[in-house]
């Protein structure tokens, strides 16, 4: 079974050939792992394609308890031979195994049977128009009386040299990399990265943490060794995946592992294509980060509260502000290519049900969809400890929602973003503070709606100096003429005095019609008060800020 599925992976990866493959070949401290019932075990391999960019792609052949010998005799190397093509690149790591003198199926004398399996792999790849690769294996974790055994592998990383040599291809040290890492680490400190810390007699297999450090130590070779393969290299920090090919199943493990009060270095998450179930919370303390998916449209944070919701074991309501997905806290965080959801529905059973609710300074939501109905996003940012406001910027974005979807008092600037109707309602419900001189402000955006909607406002006033100004924008024709509501009631007057509503060259069917007389059209000068520059910009702190370089 498990010959048939990796022959299939391969197969799926041949399919396509817009891409460079690496066939990894080895054995159980490459292999993918079976991480039911709570597995902590990782291979390196299963860690390596975090490290290259999308122009690469790694299958990995190699299995638990293979020697060079037993990888032919079990037909894993004829699967390896039928999926080549040229230009591949094929690494080949093994030793462990091969030493066990007591098992005739795995045995292969260094400097006899290994060397000869290791020749028939290499000049076979080479025939096929591939690039082979030795690598020597991963060091055992063994000390005796607090020094490390540095020659736990006897003549096997001589011997591949000597292969290496022979053929003139790259030989990658991992042994001596691996050794000399263990060796500085020292014995209590190096428990962590290995089995043993499970409790489980085991100093050669590695826990996520411990395949991640194989796999830098592996790169950190690619770049010196193979300029070729060097330029596809990336470096994550932290990389979550929902399938075990990360450091993290879940992303609130992720921000929990992040420096506290970063005051320079941009953390950097990367997060695998899956759904994540949890709700989410970045506290003031995790800043400067950048959490990247791996595609918005499938990389996905979900979570199903919502305002009329009753706390479990307490007797009072959610509420709005208690039913977000995510919560940020902090400041400087940047978002790229990630869906966050609310999955609670709509109506009055429902209520409000946040997807994202803000509370930082400097955040940057780049190519990120928001999907949810009432209060999709709560741009709740207040007064900061300096007196200052708290700044979003939406770039390339997605919005969806029904009621009230983009609300709150923060300096939020949508740039060509979709903003998406659901139900015949409110676009915005910004709630200002008095003296700001901006709220939200919408530059070259689209405002689309679903079959049948055809009355939505562009926004309402949720507090009475609400500031919302729209430029060359696309309105759909789901816009009404009057444009705004004032929403006055009770203990809300005035809302059309103290309020700022204002469009400037926009277009569309929406576009068309005589807005309410307190709204305004801003003149040509006008409109240039309203650059991301000037709207982000606020003298209580003299920042300019750089959302690309976003710390």
């Amino acid at each position: 079974m498990k010959i048939l599925k990796i022959a299939a992976i391969a197969a799926l990866w041949l399919l396509c050939s817009s891409f460079t493959t690496i066939h990894l070949m080895g054995d159980s401290t490459m292999a993918e792992k079976d991480l039911s019932n709570g597995n902590p075990e990782r291979g390196w391999g299963m860690m390596f394609q975090n490290f290259l960019d999308d122009q690469v792609k790694v299958v990995n052949y190699a299995q638990n308890g293979r020697s060079t010998k037993s990888f032919i005799d079990r037909g894993l190397w004829d699967h390896v031979k039928a999926n080549l093509k040229p230009g591949d690149w094929v690494f080949i790591e093994f030793g462990h195994n091969d030493a066990k003198q007591d098992d005739p199926e795995r045995y292969a004398p260094a400097f006899g049977a290994y060397q000869d399996n290791l020749r028939t792999f290499v000049r076979t790849a080479l025939d096929a128009g591939c690039k082979p690769v030795l690598l020597t294996p991963v060091a055992r974790r063994w000390f005796k009386e607090g020094k490390l055994d540095r020659n736990c592998h006897t003549d096997y990383p001589e011997a591949m040299k000597q292969v290496a040599q022979e053929f003139n291809v790259p030989l990658l040290d991992i042994t001596t990399a691996t050794l000399d890492w263990l060796e500085g680490l020292g014995d209590d400190a190096s428990k962590a990265y290995f089995m043993i810390s499970t409790g489980k007699n085991d100093n050669t297999h590695t826990v996520a943490c411990g395949a991640r450090k194989v796999t830098e130590i592996v790169c950190d070779k690619i770049k010196a060794q193979i300029p070729e393969l060097a330029e596809h290299l990336l470096r994550y920090d932290i990389v979550v995946s929902t399938d075990g090919h990360g450091d993290f199943f879940t992303v609130q493990e992720a921000i929990n592992a992040c420096p506290d009060y970063s005051h320079e270095r941009i953390t950097t998450i990367y997060i695998r294509k899956g759904v994540y179930r949890e709700m989410v919370t970045i506290p003031h303390n995790k800043f400067r980060l950048h959490l990247i998916g791996e595609d918005a449209e499938n990389t996905v944070i979900t979570w199903g509260k919502y305002a009329e919701q009753i706390w479990p074991g307490f007797d009072f309501k959610v509420g709005t502000s208690g039913s977000a997905t995510m919560y940020v806290h902090s400041s400087y965080v940047t978002f790229e290519s990630l869906t966050f959801e609310n999955t609670a529905g709509e109506g009055k059973p429902i209520g409000q049900a946040v997807a994202v609710f803000t509370d930082g300074d400097f955040l940057f939501f780049h190519k990120c969809r928001f999907i949810g109905n009432q209060d999709t996003l709560y741009t709740y940012g207040r007064y900061g400890k300096d007196g200052g406001v708290k700044r979003n910027y939406y770039l390339d974005c997605y919005i969806e929602g029904t009621t009230d979807f983009i609300f709150g008092p923060s300096i939020c600037y949508f740039e060509n973003c979709t903003i998406h109707s659901k139900k015949n309602s409110y676009v915005t419900a910004a709630s200002t503070f008095p003296g700001q001189k901006y709220g939200y402000v919408f530059k070259d955006c689209k405002l689309t709606a679903g079959p049948g909607i055809d009355k939505c406002y562009l926004g309402r006033p949720w507090g009475a100096y609400a500031k919302t100004v729209f430029i060359h924008c696309e309105l759909g024709a789901h816009i009404l003429p009057e444009g705004w509501h004032d929403w006055e009631k009770e203990g809300k007057p005035d809302t059309k005095k103290n309020s700022f509503y204002a469009e400037y060259d926009n277009y569309g069917p929406g576009a068309a019609g005589r807005r309410v007389k307190w709204a305004h059209t801003l003149k040509p000068k006008q409109a240039t008060d309203y650059t991301f520059e000037k709207v982000m910009y606020q003298p209580q702190d003299g920042i300019v800020w750089n959302p690309f370089d976003n710390k």
